[in-house]
């Protein structure tokens, strides 16, 4: 049995929170991600390190999915039996359904059947009662979003989630489901969480401007470009055991774009010294800096990668002239206002 663990008791006086959208749900500026680590190439005692230390610091959201973890439900189990000693009334939890989870037609996009089972089985692997955010993780080509809108409404009356979000959809994607809950009277749509980065400025084109009228906020993941906007690439030569190196070496495809890309990371890191922050810490208060982005996911498999990336709030302010010299380094035309 777990000893009783006491947590911080300044742990709200540490964090910057914001609102989501136009809701009553504040969120962490940071929040912690669970995919591709507990559950997965981490052990229980360290997920138990990560989730205990990142409380204490004032992060309050715990981010998953269905499919997080190896084999996939693991994240889920590994989140879950941690969560028994911590104080749920003082935390958001979340997760997803979309992606593939047991063979067959429904296991997998976003019918009514696939979301409401999907869910079913993991407040069981949580051992919750309802969570606070549930996802569409993807969008669906198949399944008409009256009927996807309308299951995420379906459980929100249930009592098995206070919020809905949707993830990984396109502007004109999220702008139908926004008509759609709105046309039907149907739970609203309270959070996007759309990859986003110094290296991925896609939503500034396509995106927030969409979440902005509709009042949803945005949570972003892989703000560190999946660990290329680390100090890990900062040398010469890639790291053989980097997940750079492995990913490109598969058949992924290293070659002038990347090396182009590293440059481009080089370039950022000599801006982020100036500014006295590691490159990481200004790529995540460089998300911050949005006023559509409500908070950004992090994933730790150590302590120190929390405390770290929490020191990103000491500066989240940037300068016109930083800013200018951030779309010279990384290529970034300002889009059209519509």
């Amino acid at each position: 049995m777990t000893e009783t663990h006491t947590f911080a008791e300044d742990r709200y006086s540490q964090m910057l929170y914001r609102r989501s959208g136009r809701s009553g749900l504040d969120l962490p500026a940071i929040s912690l991600g669970a995919w591709e680590t507990f559950g997965g190439y981490r052990g229980e005692e360290i997920a138990r390190a990560c989730l205990y230390r990142a409380f204490d610091l004032g992060i309050t959201h715990f981010d998953l999915a269905n499919n997080y973890g190896n084999p996939a439900g693991n994240a889920e189990r590994v989140v879950g039996r941690i969560l028994r000693d911590m104080p749920r009334d003082e935390l958001i939890i979340s997760t997803k359904a979309g992606y593939r989870m047991w063979p067959g037609p429904y296991g997998e996009w976003l019918s009514k059947k696939y979301l409401v089972a999907s869910l079913d089985q993991s407040l069981k692997r949580l051992g919750l009662e309802y969570v606070d955010i549930y996802y569409a993780h993807r969008p669906d080509p198949e399944t008409p979003l009256e009927e996807t809108m309308a299951a995420l409404d379906l459980i929100v009356r249930q009592g098995k989630a206070l919020y809905v979000g949707v993830s990984n959809f396109s502007g004109a994607q999220f702008e139908e489901a926004v008509q759609v809950t709105q046309r039907l009277g149907l739970t609203p749509i309270t959070i996007h969480q759309p990859s986003y980065s110094l290296l991925n400025r896609t939503p500034e084109y396509d995106l927030l401007n969409h979440t902005r009228r509709a009042g949803a906020g945005v949570i972003t993941y892989s703000p560190l470009a999946q660990g290329l906007l680390t100090n890990k690439y900062l040398g010469k030569e890639v790291p053989d055991d980097s997940r750079a190196a492995l990913w490109w070496n598969q058949g992924h495809g290293w070659d002038e774009r990347n090396n182009d890309k590293l440059a481009q990371v080089r370039k950022l890191n000599e801006l982020a010294q100036q500014r006295g922050q590691s490159l990481a810490q200004m790529a995540l208060a460089w998300n911050l800096r949005h006023p559509s982005v409500t908070s950004v996911l992090i994933g730790a498999s150590k302590v120190e990668q929390i405390e770290e990336n929490v020191k990103a709030l000491h500066n989240i302010f940037f300068s016109e002239e930083e800013l200018k010299l951030i779309d010279e380094i990384t290529g970034f035309q300002t889009p059209e206002e519509d």
